[in-house]
């Protein structure tokens, strides 16, 4: 049948258009918070809150509007094709969640979001926690408020239900297993790998400085190399790089050390790994639709990671990046060669910063900050408490200790900006990433020979077709077993370091 026509006079054909609304309010807050955090002037904190505030209230009453339910009911009988049958499915899940919140907290929860965010900006440049600890402390209790409301309609433990806002159906049972698992492995791998880089030489680094004029325009020429499309695009500055925008305007921001290329370069590779999925979803009919978003961050993280870890720092990909690279910096000599390049963009050193960390030792990071986050939820640990519970942590899974808290419980906006339950979506997005480019490559030969050289169409065919196209249309488990054959298997994260830190060293 022709959908878009069979549709309109029905409950779900009402559904869709209410869910299109609800989606150009989401496309407008994600432009704002995009300018607060890439253009806005200081000055416009305040009333930049009370924009968001507006168009979060709008949305949420949108969801909750008495019509609903009926809607919801009386489309589930109407005989719907299968991706119609998943749209249903998403909304009713937005519908849930949303329901379970009254509109006085959803605003509250907006309001203390931005007034924290703006805050923390300057704590941070300042090290200051104490600068942002009452923001803090007042979002905290509203993010509990909001994880209780849903946990109680959800029938969950209030940490899950803020875990299932971005990994729909995930949960903290069939994390913690995981997680446990991979620091047994890392807390011996982790020594092994820095024993065997102390048996070689170092790999010498590329002097600077670096302008960061000149890494813009390669961090430019290495998204276009990966199919971004600047039609539908940009790339800014901001404090913390992220990828926002829309799914038809994707913005993209790094951050830029003159002192060090890599920083920024692989900052814009990860977020252009965002930027292609969002760009993949589902577009026409289903454009502004839930089954059109993206399935979770646990995808979404497993993209950007394909990108910037699995691909970016391949032998392959640094063999055809290297020229260009010394092109781009004027640089010259045995530190510019693929060989030495690709020895430093896998040199593990255990670090403060987790955006700038190494492959191997970054799922540490994400462990600290979700058990973290999960006993600051629950009330087990005072926030007065965190610097000195990070630091800790720090010491005794990686063996340093932050010197301020700029680089240690600052340095993230995620907790800032009200994104508690996000951290554990990483570590599952970098074991997710090795699994899905696994499968691509036995499945496509042209997918490795393209990255050799430099031609990342096949690659980028493959997550279209398996992963990007598919948006919510299937559950995380059902479109990692649709594409790779099995679910998430941590065993091929684990071969995938063996083989890249110490069989191929």
């Amino acid at each position: 049948m022709d959908g878009a026509r069979a549709v309109g006079q029905t409950a779900y054909g009402r559904l869709e258009a209410i869910f299109r609304r609800i989606a150009l309010l989401g496309d407008a807050r994600s432009l704002l918070h995009w300018d607060m955090a890439a253009m806005m002037p200081a000055g416009g904190a305040e009333s930049r809150a009370e924009q968001l505030a507006l168009l979060e209230t709008l949305s949420h009453d949108m969801l909750v509007a008495p019509e609903l339910p009926d809607l919801l009911d009386r489309a589930g009988d109407e005989g719907l094709e299968p991706w119609e049958q998943a749209n249903l499915r998403e909304m009713r899940r937005h519908w849930t969640h949303a329901s379970a919140l009254p509109t006085d907290l959803v605003e509250a929860v907006a309001r203390a979001e931005s007034a924290c965010e703006m805050v923390w900006r300057e704590a941070r440049q300042k090290a200051d926690f104490a600068m942002v600890r009452p923001l803090l402390g007042e979002l905290l209790d509203r993010v509990r408020d909001k994880a209780q409301a849903t946990a109680d309609r959800l029938g969950l433990a209030p940490y899950d239900a803020l875990l299932d806002h971005y990994e729909p159906g995930g949960r903290a049972a069939e994390i913690d297993p995981l997680f446990a698992d991979l620091e047994a492995f890392l807390s011996d791998f982790i020594g092994r790998v820095l024993d065997r880089q102390r048996a070689h030489p170092a790999p010498l680094t590329p002097d600077g400085p670096f302008p960061a004029e000149s890494q813009r325009a390669v961090g430019l020429e290495m998204m276009a190399a990966l199919g971004f499309d600047f039609d539908h695009g940009r790339l800014d500055t901001s404090h913390h790089p992220f990828c926002g925008g829309t799914h038809d305007d994707v913005r993209l921001t790094t951050r830029y050390d003159e002192a060090d290329f890599a920083k920024a370069l692989m900052g814009v590779l990860h977020e252009t790994g965002h930027a292609l999925y969002d760009l993949g979803l589902p577009g026409g009919r289903w454009r502004g639709q839930p089954v059109a978003d993206a399935r979770g961050m646990v995808i979404h993280e497993s993209q950007s990671l394909l990108i910037e870890m699995q691909v970016c720092r391949s032998r392959d990909f640094i063999a055809w990046a290297a020229p260009r690279l010394a092109k781009a910096f004027g640089g010259a000599g045995p530190a510019w060669a693929a060989d030495n390049l690709y020895r430093l963009g896998i040199r593990v050193r255990p670090g403060f910063i987790r955006i700038d960390a190494d492959e191997v030792t970054y799922p540490a990071h994400v462990i600290i900050r979700a058990r973290l986050e999960r006993a600051l939820i629950a009330g087990d640990m005072k926030l007065d408490d965190l610097p000195a519970a990070w630091n800790e942590s720090y010491g005794r899974l990686l063996g340093i200790t932050p010197p301020d808290d700029g680089v240690g419980c600052l340095q993230d906006i995620h907790w800032y900006c009200g994104a508690w339950g996000y951290f554990p979506t990483y570590t599952l997005g970098a074991m997710s990433a090795a699994q899905l480019f696994d499968a691509a490559r036995r499945s496509d030969p042209a997918i490795a020979k393209g990255v050799a050289d430099g031609d990342f169409r096949p690659l980028l065919a493959w997550l279209r077709r398996h992963v990007h196209g598919r948006g919510s249309f299937l559950s995380t488990r059902a479109l990692m077993t649709e594409a790779t054959g099995r679910p998430l298997d941590p065993a091929v994260f684990k071969a995938h370091l063996q083989a890249r830190y110490l069989d191929g060293a």
